[in-house]
């Protein structure tokens, strides 16, 4: 039977942290009907989500191809996380709230960034604080044994540098594929020729 939880306590954070990956939606506020824009469903994993209190959490959101959580959350602020239980117990959890979007060059950035690993593919900290914290049951989530991992990531930025991925920021995330506005560009700077 599903359950409401004032806040995460002791025993959800801890169940939180036994978990590998998961899940970050947002959507646009969209228009007619016809032009709604797309919703966004992004998995996440490499120990990067931190509970920041009973009711507030956070990610590490590293550089990917689209920034499309970034730009739904400047437009309206909704977030929803999920958990799943691939292991033990069949439970999903979901954190539904309020999010925002925190740069390097905000200054509460700075105080975060200390509790995440050191990832080069950084791109922001996104926070939420939590209006809902519901479970269900997960009877048809599958089992799945967890074996490590994936190193691409910190290889991809390795290869890239600082440079690089500032580059491909400014090429791939300053806009969703709805064309709302993503990563701030006075954030990463100018390309060289740029006027």
């Amino acid at each position: 039977m599903a359950k409401v939880f004032e806040a995460i306590d002791e025993r959800l954070a801890e169940w939180i942290g036994g978990q590998h990956v998961f899940f970050v939606a947002t959507a646009p506020s969209g228009g007619s009907a016809g032009d709604a824009g797309y919703v966004n469903l992004s998995p996440k994993g490499l120990s990067c989500f931190r509970i920041l209190a009973p009711t507030e959490v956070a990610y590490l959101d590293l550089v990917g191809s689209g920034a499309e959580t970034i730009a739904h959350l400047r437009e309206n602020h909704r977030i929803t996380f999920m958990f799943c239980a691939f292991e033990g117990p069949p439970k999903i959890l979901r954190l539904y709230g309020e999010g925002r979007v925190l740069e390097p060059g905000d200054a509460e950035f700075k105080t975060l960034r200390a509790s995440f690993p050191p990832y080069q593919a950084t791109r922001a900290i996104i926070h939420a604080r939590l209006t809902r914290i519901a479970d269900s049951c997960g009877y048809g989530v599958p089992k799945l044994a967890y074996q490590g991992e994936r190193t691409q990531m910190r290889d991809w930025a390795d290869r890239k540098g600082d440079e690089g991925i500032r580059r491909y920021q400014l090429l791939n995330n300053q806009t969703s594929i709805d064309g709302l506005p993503a990563l701030r560009a006075e954030t990463l700077g100018k390309l060289e020729g740029d006027p």
